[in-house]
């Protein structure tokens, strides 16, 4: 194999995560609890954050601001630089979800609420959640909802459900209006 050839092999392996190097052993945070693996699906933990942790929207190493639908991530990040600027801090506590993961939701929210019906309220299912394709967000702390419902839409940014302060999506129309509110995520 020529240098060239080589040097385009090794930047291929890095651009989609690999390493030359073979390891082991895992590595996994100890730090941090690990959430109980279900059945949903094989991949349960993709977009999960432990309680307590949120991200910034330039964090975007992580695939829960990285792999955000690029509109969507511009416009958070526009809306993040404009909050700290006038003293609010909007961090994100979900964002990008997998599949897997949000089929796990959607089956805790079967089990706390008792019904399908009445967990589609609370948790869309992995074919209707705006978060697996990675065009919704979901924000904090409540200081940062607030900022973001009265200026959100100047970022094309709009609160979709009732329920959810904290739910945003892209969503205003030509003239930047938001549509009206939906009760909930079962609409």
């Amino acid at each position: 194999m020529n240098a060239r050839a080589l040097v385009a092999a090794f930047v291929l392996l890095f651009a989609v995560g690999g390493s030359p190097v073979s390891s082991a052993q895992p590595v996994t945070p100890t730090d941090v609890a690990q959430p109980e693996i279900g059945p949903a699906a094989d991949d349960t933990v993709g977009g999960w954050l432990p309680d307590g942790v949120t991200l910034s929207a330039f964090d975007i190493s992580n695939p829960i601001v990285g792999w955000l639908d690029p509109a969507l991530l511009t416009a958070i990040q526009n809306a993040s630089k404009q909050a700290a600027a006038q003293g609010v801090d909007i961090r994100i506590n979900s964002g990008w979800r997998s599949t897997g993961f949000q089929q796990r939701l959607f089956e805790d929210g079967v089990r706390t609420y008792g019904s399908v019906e009445a967990a589609r309220k609370f948790v869309a299912t992995p074919e209707a959640s705006m978060h697996v394709q990675g065009r919704a967000v979901d924000i904090g702390p409540v200081e940062a909802d607030r900022w973001l419902i009265a200026n959100g839409r100047q970022f094309g940014l709009c609160q979709i459900y009732a329920n959810e302060i904290w739910h945003f999506e892209l969503a205003v129309d030509g003239q930047g209006r938001c549509p009206p509110l939906k009760p909930d995520a079962a609409g």
